[in-house]
């Protein structure tokens, strides 16, 4: 990559003259009156042109390895801000940005935080919300060179917007920037989510604000230019955009949902037409209709429900936006935002269920002395990090279903800038008490495969770890053994167990193609497709049936359609609209 840093103090010098910022007040999430007012007095653009990385690069994700946690120190927040860092500095080091260092040592001392792992940065800020102006960790080719990517702050705050280049400065991090030229991009760390696949999640308002007549002053975009500025700058080839939702003010698709690997979204739940409940449906059905996650599988949704007030009120009448989906991984622990017992204890009995062996930390966001909640505002919104220099990179689809006595092959990639010298499995089953050792043999490029016999009834729990020419080992999940995949084993007709292992159609209704995943099905199969009638409109033959099987349907055919398996296992039929 090429290096681009700079001096933060002569980065800084330009913003004295903006007498309205004051470090000390709280700016809340969303912009105030008088921000409206100064918008077309402030210049987002730069003159100093930063081209975007050379060669290939790679977003990574949250639950990637994490080497610093960044914060700023906001007077006002300070026992939200002391939980976040007696929790991250067991993770990883933590960056405070603060003008008192003394005075928030001695507090995080006298609380009996350990501040071996704490680097202060004593350069001056606007405002907390660190999640949306902070830069974003690439790196080159998957796991090369780390950098940061910063876009222009969607606020009148300018201390903040350049507090990326402070941290590049200060630690020795490449940086790139869309503050000139026609990449002078908008956007918010809030409303932005990678899988660290080259897929990414935002709501519409990134197009909106680099639309013709934006307050930015930044050049107008259309979508395409928008779509390509992210994959110059951040490797994202599929950028997905859904509808902003009516009650919230700020737009930010943290506050609504999260990645919790790579095909699994957590989708915060209201009542039935209650508040942004209708939207955030339609969204995620707009999703599973025309995506699918890095694997070519539909994306799995769970949900979690948004508590309301102690009164009962939600966004819609007058209540803020409580939600569990505002969450951040540091590593081996979660942070999240929690509100009041009654309504928490589920909620993180949920988070534990869903990821076993994390370290889940709730810290609460909506009480009179630190109502951060009421700022728009929870613990994603606050934090970010900065991902580690040489990531060791474990990919896979965990398998959740296997037929008792069968053979079941586990996939992964593997990658290291040194190589990767070795990769194992780890199984059991559930209750034992030591784990087998199933061998990886490398296949190709970055390929890692081995084959284990399931056991005949119950569960299997496995993970994978992986050990780098350099030395370094890891594990996926990043909290193996304690936390792990696990399968369930199923004893299955052998039609039974082809019905759950051709997946349902993606996407559903469809205007052509059509996909189905096959998942170990034995061969050869025949399909067929056959309309409402039972008139058949084609016949094709797989030898295999693994993957994805992808179709292209006539655009003559229209309505319901019925895609019929045939092999030795019988026969397996799902339903596909054609519009």
């Amino acid at each position: 990559m090429k290096k681009i840093c700079y001096n933060s103090i002569l980065l800084l010098a330009f913003v004295f003259n903006f007498s309205y910022v004051s470090a000390q007040e709280v700016l809340p999430h969303y912009l105030t009156d008088a921000e409206k007012g100064l918008i077309k007095d402030v210049s987002f653009k730069s003159s100093r042109v930063t081209d975007p990385p050379e060669g290939p690069v790679r977003a990574m994700a949250e639950w990637e390895e994490v080497e610093y946690l960044v914060i700023t120190w906001q007077p006002s927040f300070p026992n939200i801000l002391r939980q976040i860092v007696e929790a991250a500095v067991q993770e990883c080091k933590v960056i405070i940005t603060t003008q008192n260092e003394t005075s928030v040592s001695n507090y995080l001392t006298s609380n009996g935080v350990d501040l071996t792992n704490v680097i202060f940065m004593a350069e001056p800020w606007n405002s907390i919300w660190i999640r949306d102006y902070a830069g974003n960790t690439i790196y080159s080719d998957d796991v090369g060179e780390r950098a940061l990517v910063d876009w222009i702050y969607n606020r009148p705050r300018p201390l903040d917007d350049i507090m990326p280049s402070a941290h590049a400065t200060n630690f020795g991090i490449p940086i790139y920037i869309t503050d000139s030229g026609t990449n002078d991009l908008v956007n918010t760390g809030g409303n932005y989510m990678s899988d660290g696949l080259g897929n990414a999640f935002a709501s519409e308002l990134i197009l909106e604000e680099n639309e013709a007549g934006n307050p930015y002053g930044v050049s107008a975009k259309t979508e395409a230019q928008i779509d390509d500025i992210m994959n110059a700058y951040m490797g994202i080839d599929n950028y997905i955009k859904m509808t902003a939702l009516p009650y919230d003010v700020i737009n930010h698709i943290d506050m609504h949902m999260k990645l919790l690997d790579e095909e699994t979204l957590l989708v915060a739940e209201y009542p039935t037409g209650v508040a942004d409940g209708p939207q955030i449906e339609e969204n995620i059905q707009y999703v599973q209709d025309n995506f699918v996650s890095a694997f070519g599988t539909p994306y799995k949704i769970k949900r979690i429900p948004s508590p309301p007030s102690t009164s009962g009120a939600y966004p819609d009448n007058g209540g803020y936006y409580r939600n569990y989906t505002n969450a951040i991984f540091v590593n081996k622990t979660i942070l999240l935002p929690i509100y009041r017992p009654e309504v928490d204890i589920p909620a993180l009995a949920q988070w534990e269920e869903m990821m076993p062996g994390y370290n889940i930390v709730g810290i609460d966001v909506d009480n009179s002395g630190e109502n951060l909640i009421a700022q728009v505002g929870a613990i994603h919104c606050i934090t970010h990090t900065i991902g580690v220099e040489n990531p060791l990179w474990i990919v896979h689809q965990p398998v959740e279903l296997a037929n008792a006595e069968s053979t079941v092959t586990l996939d992964a990639m593997i990658k290291h800038n040194s190589g990767v010298a070795s990769a194992s499995v780890f199984w059991k089953e559930e209750g034992a008490s030591t784990f087998n050792e199933s061998p990886m043999t490398f296949v190709s490029d970055s390929d890692w495969t081995t084959d284990i016999v399931i056991p005949n009834t119950g569960y299997v729990e496995y993970y994978i770890e992986a050990t780098a020419n350099s030395g370094k080992s890891i594990t996926r999940p990043m909290v193996a053994p304690e936390g792990n995949w696990t399968i369930d084993v199923a004893v299955l007709s052998v039609e039974d167990w082809a019905a759950k292992n051709i997946s349902a159609p993606y996407p559903n209704p469809t205007t052509g193609e059509v996909n189905f995943n096959l998942n170990n099905i034995a061969g050869p199969i025949e399909v067929t497709v056959y309309n409402m009638l039972g008139q058949e409109l084609s016949r094709s033959s797989l030898e295999t049936a693994s993957g994805t099987f992808s179709m292209n349907l006539n655009e003559e055919w229209q309505g319901t359609l019925f895609v019929t398996f045939k092999g030795d296992f019988g026969s397996v039929v799902k339903r596909v609209v054609k519009i």
